[in-house]
């Protein structure tokens, strides 16, 4: 498409030159040089038409000459690449009605109020940065562009119109604030784990890693391992001290939310009137003392777990808000209309009878039923007395490596006095007796006598160096090694010489197969012939 024409050119060319034409030589000289003349105009003319329609082709922006009415004098190819109309499909139309009708949300757009025709009434130069243009194809392109009024002699006589697509900034705006907003709620997140959860996720348990190799505690991993993979709601029964919080761990650890927080909550701690705070979040102003928005363990465990210890203690007039968020996963904050959609897997525990609780009108009957789809008796440490052991000398080379003290390590005698323990503490009580040993030490030497008062039958010591006490019979070094020699090769004959595994002589002497390898060289111990 021509943005010049030629013809018109010429005629305005010979219009405007002053000559008279006369007979004879003299005049056709004359006109001879008037036409080389003019043909070396219209060459330039030509010339500079062809290189403004090939910069104008080649502009990336759109560009479309108007008229004094608006309506489309001319367009360059990249307004078919960006809209999709042919140029000689706009020409001679209001480029308004085409391609400008309407605003983003397809609501109409008057003429009147079009910023590129109001360059033709007011003369100046409108710049927008956020509307669209409608391809051909019925689709919006958000564009930006300027349109500018073209003057002559003081009389506005069109505009041109110069636009590009903005597809890809929007793009990059959008995914910009994507990313603004995700980091920003990972801020928050990270903000509110800071608070909730710095002693809470992934943290050491009280009782270290779930140790014991009884066949009730193997039971009890069977039901946790059945439950773990499913989505079902669980509730942990046992006594206090029997390691419910490290039953919950386990469970979140081996589903498919491990890598999701795991949120606790302690029901037992939480003043009463602060319960719907705690669980729901609240925003600022809701009440005295909320002085900034905060989010509820539910939200924080979004996507996790949320373990509600004694969940006996949650008062029985939030038991029905708790039971609507598990129902319908979703709940408002304390003082905020706008509803948050959770998704949690719920492992609640208690030391409580609940079916006595909800018969004497205590608790919800519903609440208990969604809460125990699942339920795991943790067995109380008297009926998994083969794990005393284990526990106690895990507890014991803890201790020692956290108190800084020398390696220590239990006999067949003390463990099967532990053992003889009623321990209604649980594993608690346990890990709090071996403490308090080796607390109470002098030197490499830790007395059950002293960590238990109440226990006088457990009187050993624990020790790698043992020591004469004045209140006891002694025997020499020799005799010392012999027994210890004669006690390694009984249990090495009872494991059939087996140091390492299920039943090896390490484990039914209560020791490091390491250790007792170890013995077995310096004592010259070796299995016969």
């Amino acid at each position: 498409m021509s943005l010049l024409s030629e013809s018109g050119i010429t005629q305005g060319f010979l219009s405007a030159w002053p000559m008279q034409f006369e007979s004879g030589s003299t005049g056709l000289g004359l006109a001879a040089t008037c036409n080389t003349d003019l043909n070396r105009a219209l060459d330039e003319l030509r010339r500079l038409r062809t290189m403004h329609e090939l910069i104008l082709k080649a502009a990336g922006e759109g560009i479309y000459g108007l008229d004094s009415k608006g309506k489309a004098t001319f367009g360059n190819a990249a307004t078919k690449e960006i809209l999709g109309w042919n140029p000689e499909e706009v020409i001679g139309k209001r480029v308004h009605d085409i391609h400008h009708h309407s605003y983003p949300d397809g609501s109409p757009y008057v003429h009147t109020e079009c910023p590129i025709y109001a360059a033709l009434q007011d003369g100046e130069v409108h710049r927008v940065d956020d509307e669209v243009f409608w391809h051909i194809d019925g689709s919006a392109v958000p564009v930006e562009y300027t349109s500018t009024p073209i003057r002559r002699d003081g009389s506005i006589e069109g505009a041109v119109v110069v636009f590009r697509d903005i597809s890809k900034r929007k793009e990059i705006e959008r995914q910009r604030e994507a990313a603004f907003q995700e980091i920003k709620q990972l801020k928050e997140q990270l903000e509110q784990e800071r608070d909730y959860l710095r002693d809470e996720i992934k943290t050491v348990s009280d009782f270290g890693d779930i140790i014991g190799n009884s066949p009730t505690l193997q039971r009890t991993m069977a039901q946790i391992d059945a439950v773990a993979a499913t989505p079902a709601n669980v509730l942990i029964l046992g006594e206090s001290g029997v390691g419910k919080e490290m039953i919950a761990r386990a469970i979140h650890d081996r589903s498919e939310r491990a890598g999701k927080p795991l949120v606790k909550v302690n029901c037992a701690s939480i003043p009463k009137d602060l319960f719907e705070s705690e669980f729901f979040g609240h925003v600022k102003g809701s009440f005295t003392g909320a002085h900034r928005d905060r989010a509820g363990r539910l939200q924080l465990a979004d996507g996790g777990t949320v373990f509600l210890d004694e969940v006996g203690e949650i008062p029985l007039s939030l038991q029905s808000k708790l039971l609507r968020a598990l129902q319908e996963k979703e709940f408002e904050r304390v003082g905020d209309e706008r509803t948050i959609k959770v998704d949690v897997r719920v492992v609640a525990a208690t030391n409580r009878d609940l079916e006595a609780e909800v018969k004497a009108g205590r608790f919800r009957e519903d609440l208990y039923y969604r809460l125990g789809v699942f339920p795991i008796l943790v067995p109380p440490l008297r009926h998994r007395r083969e794990d005393i052991g284990l526990l106690a000398e895990h507890f014991l080379e803890r201790t020692c490596t956290e108190l800084g003290r020398d390696p220590m390590s239990l006999s067949n005698q003390q463990v099967q006095r532990l053992m003889a323990h009623s321990w209604p503490g649980n594993i608690r009580e346990l890990r709090n007796i071996i403490e308090r040993a080796v607390i109470l030490s002098t030197g490499n030497r830790a007395r059950f006598d002293l960590a238990m008062p109440d226990a006088a039958d457990i009187t050993s010591d624990i020790t790698t160096n043992p020591e004469p006490s004045d209140e006891a019979d002694f025997v020499t070094e020799a005799e010392m090694r012999e027994r210890e020699k004669a006690n390694l090769i009984a249990a090495l004959r009872h494991a059939d010489w087996r140091v390492w595994g299920p039943d090896g002589a390490a484990e039914l002497l209560g020791i490091k197969p390491s250790t007792l390898k170890y013995r077995m060289t310096v004592l010259g111990i070796s299995k016969p012939g």
